[in-house]
């Protein structure tokens, strides 16, 4: 019985995805930020109303707009947005828009489904040893 209290409990879960666009234009950065946005929800099944916030970064080449203006195309409207870039590390990936959901949810850390589209996928950790520590 604790067990199953304990997992339906609310919790403010964090849900991670990039994707890649191949041009710095408006046009490009906003489709493929609702594009992965989309599917982002469609992954995790996530109303509006249950996001705290979200976290979009790009990396300094991407200047053309604020990939926060896909979500409010997207109806989010009262959602708390905020944009920055990311750290400019000479191995980064180029033309990358990050997000970082505050989603509001029963599910455990590990049903978050965390999505990577495009040359993004290659940002995932589990595809590649980690560097050793020290």
């Amino acid at each position: 019985m604790v067990e199953e209290a304990k997992e339906k409990r609310w919790r403010c879960r964090g849900v991670r995805g990039a994707t890649t666009v191949t041009e710095n234009s408006t046009k490009a950065i906003l489709a493929a930020t609702r594009e992965l946005l989309l599917a982002i929800v469609e992954a995790n099944e996530i109303e509006i109303d249950d996001v705290a916030s979200i976290f979009f970064t790009t990396t300094p080449d991407l200047n053309s707009n604020y990939p926060a203006l896909a979500a409010r195309q997207l109806g989010w409207t009262d959602t708390a947005l905020l944009c920055a870039h990311e750290m400019d590390v000479e191995w980064g990936m180029p033309l990358c828009v990050r997000v970082l959901i505050h989603w509001n949810t029963t599910n455990s850390l590990s049903e978050v489904q965390h999505v990577y589209l495009h040359e993004a996928r290659n940002l995932r950790t589990d595809k590649y040893p980690l560097p050793p520590v020290g």
